[in-house]
């Protein structure tokens, strides 16, 4: 029998909950927290990746135990640009996550466990048992809002076991030198022992329909054409990043009701990227520092964080129509090629999402990676898709 009562319940077992966990785990050991996750283990199946300056050293400390592999720089391809920056890379596994995660919340993690309805202080499991907290914090994902307008950042990775030794050294992030298809298209690949390799085809599109068989054929191609020898699939994971375009963020939050929510759920990633681990790591350390930690205080916290995260990713929202909206699709990748010729610092800034205003004439100014037509309208919101938005 579960016990009734805790004080907080964290609805869901991915990134940002797991995070909020972890966190909880190291600064308040005193207080309850039940976490709750509908899939087998915590972490489901997903790779979750950042660069050194994303995150803060303090971060990169508590962060340590969770992360799987680390890289010295990484490569970019373009049709006209190669280049080797020299940032380090991380990657958080799935399996790293959950063999961390669980021990530390021993019996507070129920795995398996579906919920039927949510509220800013119970939850409902499937058998009709009610729970109840202090507060209840719903991270299960992204939920498409009438409030936002997004693109996508869809893939599909695998992960292979080698008969031959691949010959990388560090991830290759972006190598858009591939048939561009409908949108902007590259391949990502992470070297995670000289026999074994993550590749992803990934895709920014309109809305999230990639065609998983159409993706895996091209994975094999690639490998193909890069000499690598696939001999055993270990893993396949596939996922749908939001990419935000406009928005009305006020309604957003007052759709929410007073509901705290974690994540993507609560609109917490990077608006060009879809990276969300350094917002999401943020968020635990803002929960950890809170004492009060009823429904509505964490409500206003959060809300307020993911307020000012919004205003801070204007520019990004900008780029990111200019991106989607501006230009032949297929010819996307210029506005990419254009971005990693400039310099590293700026290029770190922008991960990190953290540009100076001197970032942004630089990357706005000098030969437009499109029609300069096209880019003003697509800056100007003049799109039916996006007509009904302020971007406020």
């Amino acid at each position: 029998m579960i016990k009734p009562h805790w004080d907080l319940i964290l609805v869901g077992g991915g990134l940002a909950n797991g995070l909020i966990a972890w966190r909880l785990h190291q600064q308040r050991p005193d207080l309850h927290v039940l976490m709750l996750e509908a899939g087998a283990q915590p972490g489901g199946n997903h790779t979750w990746s950042f660069h050194q300056d994303d995150i803060t050293p303090e971060q990169h400390q508590w962060l340590a135990p969770l992360v799987a592999h680390r890289w010295q720089g990484y490569d970019v391809r373009f049709p006209a640009l190669s280049r080797t920056l020299d940032n380090d890379y991380l990657s958080i596994t799935s399996e790293r996550f959950a063999a961390v995660i669980a021990p530390a919340l021993g019996d507070n993690l129920l795995t398996q466990t579906a919920v039927s309805d949510v509220t800013p202080q119970s939850v409902t499991l499937a058998d009709g048992q009610r729970l109840s907290a202090a507060a209840v914090i719903d991270g299960r994902g992204y939920q498409p809002s009438p409030h936002l307008t997004a693109g996508f950042q869809a893939f599909l990775g695998q992960q292979w076991q080698l008969s031959e030794p691949h010959g990388l050294t560090r991830p290759i992030l972006m190598d858009a030198t591939v048939d561009q298809a409908a949108g902007y298209r590259f391949v990502y690949t992470l070297p995670l022992s000289a026999t074994e390799l993550l590749i992803e085809d990934t895709h920014y599109i309109d809305r999230a329909t990639l065609g998983s068989d159409r993706a895996r054929q091209h994975i094999r191609d690639y490998a193909q054409q890069q000499g690598w020898k696939l001999a055993q699939l270990q893993r396949e994971e596939q996922g749908n990043l939001p990419i935000t375009l406009a928005g009305h963020h006020r309604a957003f939050w007052q759709a929410k009701a007073g509901q705290p929510c974690s994540g993507l759920r609560a609109g917490l990633f990077h608006a060009t990227t879809g990276y969300s681990l350094p917002q999401a790591a943020a968020l635990a350390d803002l929960i950890a520092q809170q004492r009060d930690l009823t429904s509505a205080a964490l409500f206003h916290l959060i809300q307020d964080y993911a307020e000012r995260q919004w205003r801070r990713q204007r520019f990004f929202r900008l780029l990111n129509r200019m991106l989607f909206l501006a230009g032949r699709p297929e010819r996307r990748w210029q506005v990419m090629q254009r971005f990693y010729g400039l310099h590293q610092g700026l290029i770190a800034r922008f991960y990190a999402g953290q540009l100076k205003l001197i970032d942004m004439a630089r990357i706005l100014t000098g030969k437009p990676p499109v029609p300069v037509g096209e880019a003003l309208r697509a800056i100007l919101k003049q799109t039916p898709r996006l007509r009904a938005f302020s971007d406020e």
